[in-house]
């Protein structure tokens, strides 16, 4: 830890450069953020012991950052990105990274390092609800084990050997962030490699490279890491399945007790719901590495905005007031406003044709496990797409003509045993 005396040039630096990028960028106090691009790569330096790797172990490397940035070579910049003519931005945004988007066109309205990576928190979960609403029945049924009563809350409250349904279980999560019911769920969905392969699948397929889970439940580990336009991007995304949508606007479910008798309330913890006009609902969240977390939605005459703000801060206002003001200067800003685009899908996505391969239980959390969907991509990118028949083509020329050469040498071979047979002949 530095001493005081070591720290006062530091933050006098810092405060200089916090002058600067004020002048340079024409942004308020609140909005002025540290040096440009510093997570172009990564989130930030962990606060706390949760993404220390075990003694002999490698952290997972980066994501690879796109030569092409997602959405628009403006949303590859590290500041502010503005429309033209843009009006004032709302004051006491604490967000380090922040986008503003329409949810039916695409079009990104505004952003503060739209790409920038950061930790999630459980806003991840809009993962996880997406892939649980793609892949099973709201009937189907999950019983509670203690490893799901064990998890680190904030929790919802499952007894273990209670049976739930799908429906309760999403909508629990994403009303009241449950990290039992996370972990159930991704139980369901074969185990928590699976379940965290399945939304590492599903990130990439809609094109949100910047992110990576390794907990279901948005519980920082090492690795983690999303961005302000891929919250955006999955948010939109989820919101056309119809199980999510319905769980993530309603204010409250009765919940099976965890006495076993009667039920219990749970609330929606997104206080937009409640305070904003047109709310169509949103998830927060928080960890200490990844500070506060939110994304959410709103339509106004006929038009639907997304908000999602990375690694802020409660104070001076709370970051769902934060998310109310960005919503109302974007609806303030012409239709035909744009910096950028939310994509349909990575173009380099490929459809999964095959199951991933089971994953011994005793794999860690985030392991990855190979696929014949991982096999096939290697065998890409060794070969491509032409390059294996070829292969192919050659060895069976190579097997030709060898035969062929020992073909050669046995008739040669014959010829000169005729030759010595006929001068024996001779000489006698």
């Amino acid at each position: 830890m530095r001493s005081p005396a070591t720290r006062r040039p530091v933050a006098t630096a810092l405060a200089a450069c916090t002058l600067l990028a004020t002048a340079v960028f024409g942004a308020s106090p609140a909005q002025a953020q540290p040096a440009p691009c510093d997570n172009r790569v990564s989130p930030p330096p962990a606060v706390d012991t949760s993404e220390q790797v075990p003694p002999g172990t490698q952290p997972p490397r980066p994501l690879e950052v796109p030569e092409n940035p997602v959405g628009g070579e403006r949303l590859g910049e590290c500041g502010l990105v503005l429309p033209a003519n843009a009006q004032k931005l709302p004051d006491d945004i604490s967000a380090r990274t922040w986008l503003v988007a329409d949810m039916d066109s695409g079009a990104v309205l505004a952003a503060y390092d739209p790409h920038g990576r950061q930790r999630p928190a459980s806003v991840i979960k809009v993962l996880l609800a997406m892939v649980v609403a793609k892949e099973l029945s709201p009937d189907a049924t999950v019983a509670a084990t203690q490893e799901d009563v064990d998890q680190e809350c904030t929790c919802v409250g499952l007894r273990v050997g209670a049976e739930y349904t799908v429906e309760q279980l999403l909508q629990s999560l994403v009303m009241a962030s449950g990290n039992d019911v996370a972990h159930a769920l991704a139980r369901r969905l074969g185990g928590l490699p699976s379940a965290i392969r399945k939304m590492n699948a599903l990130a990439a397929e809609l094109g949100a490279l910047d992110t990576r889970a390794v907990t279901p439940s948005g519980l920082d580990a090492p690795g983690t890491s999303t961005s302000a336009y891929d919250v955006a991007l999955i948010f939109r995304a989820a919101m056309k399945y119809p199980d999510f949508a319905k769980a993530v606007v309603l204010q409250k479910i009765d919940f099976p007790a965890r006495t076993g008798a009667g039920t219990v309330p749970v609330y929606n913890d997104n206080k937009l719901l409640t305070s904003y006009e047109g709310a169509l609902g949103g998830k927060s969240g928080f960890t200490d590495d990844a500070q506060h977390t939110y994304v959410g939605a709103a339509e106004r005459d006929g038009r639907r905005l997304v908000v999602v703000l990375l690694r802020g801060q409660q104070s001076p206002v709370r970051m769902t007031d934060q998310a109310a003001r960005l919503l109302d200067w974007g609806f303030e800003l012409p239709k035909d406003a744009s910096v950028g685009r939310l994509v349909d899908g990575a173009p380099q996505a490929r459809k999964k044709t095959t199951e991933p391969k089971p994953t011994p239980t005793s794999a860690a959390v985030g392991q990855v496990a190979e696929t014949r969907e991982t096999q096939d991509a290697a065998m890409d990118k060794a070969f491509g797409t032409v390059g294996l028949p070829i292969t192919a083509v050659a060895g069976l020329g190579l097997v030709l003509a060898f035969l062929l050469y020992l073909r050669n040498r046995r008739a040669k071979a014959a010829r000169a045993a005729r030759a010595a047979a006929q001068a024996s002949q001779t000489s006698g």
